[in-house]
This record gives structure tokens, sequence and C-alpha cells, in this order.
């Protein structure tokens, strides 16, 4: 798959669990961290779009959890962004500890966004982004 984007983490002590490796939720965050920095690498700020009453939603979230990363393993988040409705795009991520680029997670992120009105609205700033190849 190629990738638009691609982030790199290292793993902080407090992201593991009891079980030593970094606890499931713990990637959606680093997802989320992802995927503002995608936009804001494609000029567009979140917050900014927030404050202009436009807001962006998770609606779905599939991850598949390949292997566990541990603490201070280093990875990358890599992203691709698709529209798949008139009103809904997804987010196409994969985590791949580094250096031997292992996939350690899969997901798809669907998402929308919403007016001020609560109404689904795409704004053209994200629509020009995807990549529906």
């Amino acid at each position: 798959m190629q990738y638009s984007h691609e982030l790199e983490f290292k793993v902080r002590d407090y992201e593991c669990d009891m079980q030593a490796v970094v606890n499931n939720g713990v990637y959606q965050n680093y997802l989320e961290h992802a995927r503002h920095e995608f936009l804001q690498a494609h000029g567009i700020n979140f917050a900014d779009m927030t404050d202009a009453g436009i807001n962006l939603v998770v609606i779905r979230a599939e991850l598949d959890y390949k292997k566990s990363l541990v603490s201070n393993d280093r990875f990358v988040i890599r992203s691709r962004l698709r529209q798949v409705s008139k009103i809904r795009f997804e987010f196409q991520q994969d985590i791949f500890r580094l250096p031997d680029e292992c996939l350690m997670l899969a997901a798809r992120i669907i998402g929308t966004s919403v007016n001020e009105n609560g109404r689904p609205y795409l704004p053209e700033a994200l629509a020009r982004l995807f990549d529906n190849g």
C-alpha cells in the first residue's frame, strides 16, 4: 500500500500495562495523534476546523492487533486517507516497529464531518486530500 504520511514514535513506560506491553487503548491515542499530524501536514488544523463549527468525528474503528509493542520500542505510523462515500472517509493506518518494519497493528478508522447544526458536511479542504486509488 502507498501511504501519504508517516509519523515516528517511541513507547513510553507508562503506556504499558501489567503484562509489560502497550495497553490496547493506547494504540487509539497513537492513531489519533497521527491523524491530527496528517491533517496538519496537509494544511488543515483540527482545532481551527472545530472553531469554525466543523467537527471531524470517528464513527467506526477497526483495529487488528498483530503483535505487541513494549517499552522503548520505536515505531512508525503510516497513514492513507480515502473517501468511502459522499460524506464518509477512511484512514488506513498501519503501525510498524522499527527498525525491523514488523507490522504491529493494522487499522481502519471511518469518519465523517458535521457542521455547526450537526448535519453531515464535507469541507472542501478535506475532500481535496482524498486518495481514491
